[in-house]
């Protein structure tokens, strides 16, 4: 369905037109893409931009200024009741779509106020209550939590990870185009070898099946297929966790074998946390903040937990120095002298 605006803006149906320029949210996906965002970065945009127009009446936003993207914010914390986080990110939006795709410097862009973010320590388990918690994984959902915490990888940098960056011999995992499109290297656990290397040669099994079906391409990032076009049918390239069925890629229609559904880990977490008997809100986050916390009670320096992380600055790190506020070196309650 295509939706007309007072002003001709068409925000709806998806594709190139033939005659017409380009619809607005196309530009937006044009842009996006040639910045290489992310596709969750892309449809977050496209989405907000989406509202930011239908809440005013489906005018272009060229007709808009500072009043109605206020309004629009506003209408966000007090209606809507919206987090900080989840203000910004439409704010980021609406600047890049005034910035970037309209190519219009208004005055008013830097007067927009930002919510301030509340300062959160983050959810944390003790070591037993990870052992609890993992002991009520099974199967592939256990290996990837596992992973999780034993390399501090993020959700969807374990779902990604290629068969090629898992190097046995130094014992270590390539976490490539994380965020901020950093690459980084993570400790391979010991405790793992075994667990991966069955995951892997499953992996490959799927993997001949597809290219005996006349499949088995994997997507490439950015330019790649074009400089290396047999490159996605590599072993090396495909994924370590692969889906159990092959789907259409949203971006070019290809059918191909993707990585696991990250809602998938997440739902077996939240059962695995119920079962365990955990109070704390564990996601699969909190396996990562469990990680750093943890190597920093072992005594391990903030720079080396920085970079196992892949934090642009040590400041973000700063936030696990909460642990060294408790037990036999932290501070004493004046109540225990």
């Amino acid at each position: 369905m295509r939706y007309q605006g007072q002003s001709g803006v068409v925000i709806g149906q998806k594709g190139p037109a033939t005659s017409a320029p380009p619809r607005l949210l196309d530009q937006v996906r044009a842009c996006c893409r040639v910045r290489h965002y992310s596709q969750r970065t892309e449809r977050a945009y496209v989405g907000w931009i989406r509202r930011y127009i239908l809440a005013n009446g489906k005018r272009h936003p060229r007709d808009m200024g500072g009043i109605e993207v206020t309004a629009f914010l506003t209408a966000l914390a007090t209606e809507g009741e919206v987090a900080a986080s989840t203000q910004n990110q439409a704010l980021a939006a609406l600047l890049f779509l005034y910035r970037v795709v309209l190519e219009v410097e208004l005055p008013w862009l830097d007067d927009v106020v930002r919510a301030k973010r509340p300062r959160r320590v983050p959810v944390v388990l003790a070591p037993d209550e990870v052992r609890q918690l993992l002991c009520m994984l099974q199967g592939t959902h256990w290996l990837m939590g596992a992973l999780l915490y034993g390399t501090g990888m993020r959700l969807m940098e374990c779902l990604r990870l290629r068969a090629k960056d898992v190097d046995f011999v130094r014992n270590e995992i390539v976490v490539r185009d994380g965020k901020g499109g950093k690459d980084r290297h993570v400790p391979l656990p010991q405790t793992l070898r075994e667990a991966l290397q069955r995951q892997l040669e499953h992996a490959r099994l799927l993997h001949g099946r597809d290219l005996a079906a006349g499949h088995g391409e994997a997507r490439l990032p950015h330019a790649l297929a074009c400089k290396y076009p047999q490159a996605g049918r590599e072993w090396g390239w495909q994924f370590v966790f692969p889906s159990a069925a092959l789907s259409r890629d949203p971006l070019d229609g290809t059918l191909r074998r993707h990585h696991l559904d990250e809602a998938g880990l997440q739902r077996a977490i939240k059962r695995a946390r119920h079962a365990a008997g955990i109070v704390k809100p564990a996601t699969c986050h909190t396996l990562r903040h469990s990680f750093a916390t943890h190597l920093l009670e072992a005594g391990h320096d903030l720079r080396t937990i920085q970079e196992l992380l892949g934090h642009k600055d040590v400041a973000t790190t700063q936030i696990y120095t909460h642990v060294l506020n408790r037990g036999r070196h932290g501070v004493l309650s004046p109540l225990d002298r």
